[in-house]
């Protein structure tokens, strides 16, 4: 089965341009600075998916002109990431569905407290509908996509990566436990976060990125959750190996 995977947005928390900054990345006219919040819609052809809804997910949706979302599945419950939930409202409304959210239950916690009205016994009228499915270690099922865990650290907190066919996404990670890097062995694509050059208590470095890529053996491999930090995109890039690419913002892939 292939899947089609498109970069919603490949920036981290605060995006890029950063407010009120006004470093050469942040003033750069190159479209590929510019990074709305990291999040990445997947679709074969029965079904489309988006993992995370940051705070852009309204305009990023309005952006790549999608008509249908099947699921959304969350990786971990930082703002930057689930923020732009309430935006499913409309695929309620068009696409006459509960949207499905696939999330752990600590993510699940952390949706009814951020989301309280959503969850509230006095339904307001006009606020989105879901569905909440439990996930953890095991593989599931959203429409005809089977989705596989993994499970990495962000700093201390359990974040999910996802594993489709030889695709696997991880966005907000600085370690990867040994059996589960077991999971990444033979991908066409590996997504990976890679923040910035300097240490991080709780993301990849440009260098410790590189050097996974090195001993998982990717065909390829995408970075994206990148800050301003890192550098301009077009300069970055010409330090990177071969099979290795910066995501950018609406970049497309077919799998």
């Amino acid at each position: 089965m292939s899947i089609k995977v498109t970069f919603l947005g490949t920036g981290t928390s605060q995006g890029v341009p950063v407010i009120a900054c006004s470093c050469n990345v942040c003033t750069s006219t190159d479209p590929k600075d510019k990074r709305l919040r990291t999040s990445v819609m997947i679709e074969t052809s029965a079904t489309h998916i988006v993992i995370d809804s940051g705070p852009d997910f309204r305009q990023q949706l309005l952006r790549e002109k999608v008509k249908h979302v099947h699921a959304v599945v969350f990786t971990h419950e930082h703002k930057d990431h689930i923020a732009g939930l309430d935006e499913v409202k409309a695929f309620n409304y068009f696409n006459k569905i509960k949207m499905p959210v696939y999330a752990t239950e600590r993510v699940q916690k952390a949706l009814r407290r951020e989301f309280a009205y959503i969850f509230s016994e006095d339904r307001y009228p006009g606020i989105p509908e879901i569905e909440l499915h439990t996930i953890d270690n095991d593989p599931f099922f959203a429409g005809d996509i089977l989705i596989e865990p993994i499970n990495v650290l962000h700093y201390k907190l359990p974040v999910k990566g996802f594993k489709i066919e030889k695709f696997a996404y991880i966005t907000d990670a600085n370690f990867i436990p040994e059996d589960e890097m077991k999971k990444l062995q033979d991908l066409d694509v590996l997504v990976l976060n890679t923040l910035r050059r300097e240490p991080h208590i709780s993301h990849f470095t440009l260098n410790e990125a590189i050097e996974l890529v090195k001993l998982l053996k990717p065909r390829k491999a995408y970075f994206l959750h990148i800050s301003h930090q890192l550098g301009l995109h077009e300069e970055v890039s010409k330090e990177l190996p071969p099979n290795i690419e910066l995501a950018f913002d609406g970049l497309q892939l077919i799998i």
